[in-house]
């Protein structure tokens, strides 16, 4: 049976407590009024507010000469208040957005791998099962995960928060594309699916988890007949509800914007982080005298995977790109137009890291087997493709007022933290080697 070491338990709660703090000060220190929003520009634009300013008297002088000073300061004055209220929308936005992102990325890298541990069920394969405890303690995150992520939505829904235009009344009055999807983008519909996909997860889950442990003492392979048809059953509810959820929970942040590749790429991205943190903890239990049988060739498949879920994910990433480039739809490209004027450096930063460094490093065959390398390569696997789901966020939900400070941190940390503490609390409550599974011999010798 794994202990939970006192030091990683330890961390873990830091990173919680840390994270909560950081977090209650990033909503604290949000903007609460134009005035605040107003002053907070002038203080960063500096001396360019100053000749802003100086270019308005000048052109308010120019109107008076005209007679037609009175009209133009009342639309100068006008805009100027209508952008001062954006931008607190985008600041206020801008602690939740940040807590959402990182919300999202540790409850669908859990799904990611209840997704993985499905298909080794499903395809029955052999060289797996000495890694079925790793990832069912990972996938023992969804359910707190999932609570934590349902309050936001509701919180979404409730108006505490802006990160979904379309639930804004005043935005869908003046918005006739929006009206056009009002049956499908409506706040009781949303929460219903959303509950609805979350208990699916979490019921098969909670069974598979069930029949796995009730295999290790039973006289017969019921349990793992009934696992294996769980697993088939979950993986064919799972491509429906995975495509809607991608577009109620992401694509739906910009509800002018829509993607035929997007549930593809979306599951690309965190299918990827589910096998590498897999290896992560298999390779750290392993260091810690657990799971001797986990041998080089365990990790080198699931380093073979993560290389290439990352090829994957790059021709997801440029076949959506490239098409949506080129044929140039207004509608379409403004996606890819703001994220590359606004988010540069994130935009093309978690392309060299989700692919480039990845093929770089894991292409090698000897590579794979080194733990070393799959830790620093799924390290980078891991922040870039949080970066993804940062750039697939933000820029809807806080515009150009993005920068990663501490909501930012703090929200990793917080759940970071929850993460390490649930998924390792799961890993002692069950023998890390599963016992009565048929394959388990397979497994253990499994050697290429």
């Amino acid at each position: 049976m794994y202990t939970f070491s006192s030091k990683l338990k330890t961390f873990s709660i830091a990173l919680m407590l840390l994270g909560v703090v950081g977090i209650a000060i990033g909503f604290m220190s949000a903007p609460s009024s134009t005035e605040e929003v107003e002053q907070m520009l002038s203080e960063s634009h500096g001396h360019h507010a100053e000749a802003t300013s100086h270019d308005a008297h000048a052109t308010h002088a120019v109107a008076d000469a005209h007679g037609a000073h009175n009209t133009d300061v009342k639309h100068a004055d006008a805009e100027h208040k209508a952008h001062l209220e954006h931008v607190l929308h985008q600041q206020q936005n801008k602690p939740w957005a940040a807590f959402y992102v990182a919300c999202i990325f540790f409850m669908l890298l859990s799904v990611g791998v209840l997704a993985f541990y499905a298909i080794q069920y499903a395809a029955q394969a052999g060289w797996s099962p000495i890694l079925f405890r790793v990832m069912e303690g990972i996938t023992g995150y969804l359910l707190p995960g999932s609570i934590i992520f349902i309050l936001v939505l509701v919180a979404a829904g409730m108006h505490m928060n802006h990160l979904f235009v379309w639930m804004d009344p005043e935005v869908v009055a003046h918005d006739h594309l929006i009206q056009g999807k009002s049956g499908y983008l409506n706040v009781p519909f949303f929460l219903g699916r959303a509950v609805v996909f979350l208990l699916l997860w979490n019921f098969f889950r909670m069974k598979m988890r069930k029949y796995s442990i009730d295999q290790d003492t039973a006289t017969s392979f019921i349990p793992y007949k009934k696992n294996f048809k769980l697993a088939a059953t979950f993986l064919v509810i799972f491509i429906v509800t995975e495509s809607l959820m991608s577009w109620d929970w992401i694509m739906s942040v910009d509800p002018h914007w829509y993607s035929t590749l997007f549930a593809w790429y979306v599951f690309a991205s965190f299918f990827v982080c589910g096998i590498t943190t897999i290896a992560l903890i298999t390779i750290y239990l392993k260091s810690k005298g657990y799971l001797p049988n986990v041998n080089t060739s365990h990790l080198h498949d699931l380093a073979k995977f993560m290389f290439g879920i990352s090829i994957f994910w790059t021709y997801l990433w440029f076949s959506q790109f490239m098409l949506i480039w080129y044929s140039d739809i207004p509608e379409e490209v403004t996606y890819f137009v703001t994220r590359i004027e606004h988010y540069k450096l994130p935009f093309f930063g978690m392309l060299v890291m989700n692919f480039v460094f990845p093929l770089l490093i894991l292409v090698n065959t000897d590579f794979k087997r080194l733990s070393w390398i799959i830790v620093m390569a799924g390290i980078v696997i891991l922040c870039g493709h949080y970066i993804d789901f940062f750039n697939m966020i933000m820029p809807a939900t806080v515009g150009d007022q993005w920068f990663i400070g501490l909501p930012e941190i703090s929200s990793i940390a917080f759940f970071l933290g929850l993460f390490i503490f649930v998924v390792f609390t799961t890993l002692t409550k069950a023998p890390l080697e599963p016992k009565g599974n048929p394959l388990i011999e397979e497994s253990k010798h499994f050697h290429y």
